[in-house]
């Protein structure tokens, strides 16, 4: 069967060659054809197996239908189909989906650019999260350009987790930010609410407590925040914070609020200790009233002494 299909691919590519050359009679090459050949000789060679020579039609059909002008889906499909067939060399797969993508952008295609994006990012997440939370922002800015902001918004909260997950808070504080300015002009509130708890969760661990005070103040400007049970508890957990009540803390970030968020951010509450190991700030000790009848501290009599001068 592998046999058959293989020789089925290089029948298309002599045929592909042929559509490709010129003579007397044929001054102009038929890119169309060839391209076609080309793709018919990538689906029997990815079918045998034998992705490298899959990659290598894909990658002369894509060429093909360049050269033809034919800025149409097929075009970027050359690359992208390419790049699948490249899955032991994720880096070069996803700079092929990459220039797929810029294709279907110049050909007006913003939807399928974006989704070729997208799997590039899911392709090579758990080999290079970096490279996946760049596609990703890429993919939210196409959906941005062109209004679909629910679409965006989603794409920048994977990039988000993602910064969390390899602890580049700095990073996720500004995406999440991002991501709640996006649910506050499509009117999300609650899920406004939740971005509150994420940030406040990435300021604390950044040890600023500042910025995460910051966060819930500003947040008090979202329509039913405040008052809300996220607002309680992310009061709760400041104050826990300030004054270093690990217990406090603790309890705000084991509630269920807290726990069932996405799997990052409840990692996040999870392991947040606060500053000092956990040691409470002591309180000012209150005046204690003097019982009746005792003597005046020592001060005081000295004063009593010499209150009528030395002499």
């Amino acid at each position: 069967m592998a046999a058959q299909k293989i020789n089925e691919g290089l029948e298309h590519l002599a045929k592909a060659e042929k559509y490709l050359k010129t003579g007397f009679l044929k001054w102009k090459p038929d890119y169309d054809s060839a391209a076609s050949e080309y793709g018919k000789a990538a689906v029997a060679f990815k079918n045998a197996k034998q992705f490298e020579q899959a990659k290598d039609a894909c990658l002369k059909e894509a060429v093909a239908h360049e050269n033809n002008r034919a800025y149409l889906s097929p075009f970027g499909n050359g690359y992208e189909f390419a790049a699948f067939g490249e899955m032991q060399k994720l880096p070069e797969a996803v700079q092929l989906i990459e220039k797929a993508s810029m294709m279907y952008l110049e050909n007006g295609t913003p939807d399928t650019a974006a989704m070729a994006l997208e799997r590039a990012g899911k392709l090579i997440e758990n080999v290079d999260p970096e490279k996946a939370v760049q596609l990703y922002q890429q993919t939210a800015n196409v959906f941005e350009n062109e209004e679909r902001l629910r679409q965006a918004v989603e794409l920048l909260g994977q990039a988000s987790r993602l910064l969390v997950r390899g602890r580049r808070f700095d990073e996720a504080a500004i995406s999440i930010q991002k991501e709640k300015n996006i649910y506050k002009e499509i009117e999300n509130y609650p899920t406004c609410y939740k971005k509150t708890i994420a940030q406040v969760l990435v300021h604390l661990h950044r040890n600023d407590y500042v910025a995460a005070e910051r966060c819930v103040r500003e947040s008090y400007s979202i329509p039913g925040f405040n008052g809300s049970e996220d607002c309680a508890a992310l009061e709760q957990l400041l104050e826990g914070y300030d004054q270093q009540d690990q217990d406090q803390v603790a309890e705000v970030c084991n509630s269920p609020l807290f726990k069932y968020m996405d799997n990052d951010y409840a990692k996040l509450g999870l392991s947040l200790v606060v500053p000092g190991g956990g040691v409470k700030k002591k309180a000012a000790a209150p005046p204690q009233a003097k019982p009746e009848g005792t003597a005046a501290p020592a001060a005081e009599e000295e004063e009593d002494e010499y209150a009528g001068g030395l002499c």
